[in-house]
């Protein structure tokens, strides 16, 4: 069933989690999970557009997943690379608009050059904003945020008193974006890691046991039921909430 459109979140996004224990389950390589996680992705986007949500983010590459085996990241890369080209006609011809946000200088050439490609021919699509976090991490985007607006005061541009959540927040790199209202994290894992820390502040969080490889369409579909049956307070009571319609 397809959610009602005016009561879908304006932002969702997912900690693809899990692509190494499912291939280890199943007695194979743990890269062999990250491409099956691949088609997961392309399932999962096109699912987000056809239902009509504003702006999806996918937690694709962390900061931290630089440590991981060589062989991994090698793999990781490739698949990156490859989402990129085969998806570019898919995401031109349905209007969405690629971002990323993250260290991208730190991706390999082979990859950062396809991505901001599409990055800049996708800029004025309006139909869906899909965000890669790629070299990602939440205290790491919290930091830089923070050291660009205190380069801003030290040059006069701006004063201590102008600062405000809602100017910080436009520093941040998901600045643009709409609010964070459903975080959803896949394979049983129940934590942020790292992931948009200051954004998920108020964001509803979906936790399930299944891995991101089996994660598709009716997946995302029960998480926003989940999200639609849920009361947002915001500090709040229920009676002030309901009062207000």
């Amino acid at each position: 069933m397809t959610p009602d459109s005016t009561r879908l979140p304006r932002h969702v996004a997912i900690i693809m989690d899990g692509n190494g224990r499912w291939a280890q389950r199943r007695g194979l390589p743990r890269v062999d999970g990250h491409r099956r996680g691949a088609k997961s992705v392309k399932d999962v986007v096109r699912a987000a557009r056809e239902v009509g949500l504003r702006a999806l983010t996918l937690y694709a590459f962390s900061s931290q997943n630089w440590d991981r085996p060589p062989d991994e990241v090698a793999t990781l890369m490739q698949l990156l690379r490859d989402y990129v080209i085969d998806e570019r006609a898919e995401i031109m011809g349905n209007g969405i608009r690629l971002i990323a946000i993250g260290e991208v200088d730190r991706l390999p050439d082979f990859v950062r050059d396809p991505l901001l490609d599409l990055v800049r021919d996708s800029a004025g699509n309006r139909a869906m904003t899909l965000c890669l976090a790629l070299s990602y991490g939440g205290r790491e985007s919290i930091v830089a945020a923070a050291r660009a607006l205190c380069e801003l005061a030290t040059k006069g541009v701006i004063q201590p008193s102008d600062l405000t959540e809602a100017r910080f927040s436009e520093a941040l790199q998901t600045g643009g974006l709409p609010q964070l209202d459903l975080l959803i994290r896949t394979s049983g894992e129940e934590r942020l890691s790292n992931f948009l820390l200051w954004e998920a502040a108020y964001a509803e969080l979906y936790f399930t046991d299944t891995f991101w490889p089996d994660f598709g369409r009716e997946h995302l579909l029960e998480a926003l039921a989940s999200f639609d049956g849920r009361e947002r307070r915001f500090g709040l009571t229920r009676e002030q909430i309901r009062s207000a319609g």
